[in-house]
């Protein structure tokens, strides 16, 4: 074979993988899932694609969760429930994470409106999809917020918000969804 023709196949192949290299859809960034599902958080979930849900995350949890990605924390715990049950300030160590920290405080059942649910579907609406940790204690209040918005706001009927509620973490706050629901004011 000639210098010209090994010439002329090198370019050719090197250009061939050059259009290939760049014709490959890039992936968004997504956090490692895998790592975040191994977190020892209370009733974690992954109900859509960009939001995880769960209880009360540890500092050690909050810090792996930056690390692989998330970009927002959503804390539906009052402040004294906190205050009560740990003895560090979650906005300050999640914005020191590079996260951005959002309340939306939810007193147990009483908190359990329509409009929490609204403001918490309004916040999740404008952080237009980017990675996403919800939580309250347990991810009760998480799932009940849901299911009230679901069936109130969205016209979905009552099983199927439950059922909404429940993949993101309702449990003992179903009566309480259920009877606004059956009685909207």
């Amino acid at each position: 074979m000639t210098a010209l023709k090994v010439l002329k196949i090198f370019t050719l192949s090197s250009a061939l993988f050059f259009l290939a290299a760049c014709s490959e859809p890039s992936e968004p960034e997504t956090p490692n899932k895998t790592a975040i599902t191994q977190l020892s958080i209370k009733n974690f979930a992954n109900p859509e694609q960009s939001i995880f849900t769960g209880g009360q995350p540890s500092q050690e949890a909050l810090t792996a969760l930056a690390k692989d990605g998330v970009k927002h924390v959503i804390n539906l715990r009052p402040m004294q429930e906190q205050e009560q049950s740990q003895d560090w300030n979650e906005a300050e160590l999640v914005q020191s994470l590079n996260m951005q920290y959002h309340s939306i405080p939810v007193a147990g059942a009483a908190g359990v409106t329509l409009e929490n649910a609204t403001a918490l579907a309004d916040l999740l609406k404008t952080l237009e999809g980017e990675q996403t940790f919800l939580h309250c204690a347990s991810s009760n209040r998480v799932g009940a917020l849901t299911a009230l918005y679901e069936g109130a706001a969205n016209g979905v009927n009552t099983d199927e918000a439950i059922a909404k509620g429940k993949s993101w973490g309702m449990s003992s706050l179903e009566p309480v969804v259920r009877a606004q629901l059956s009685n909207p004011q």
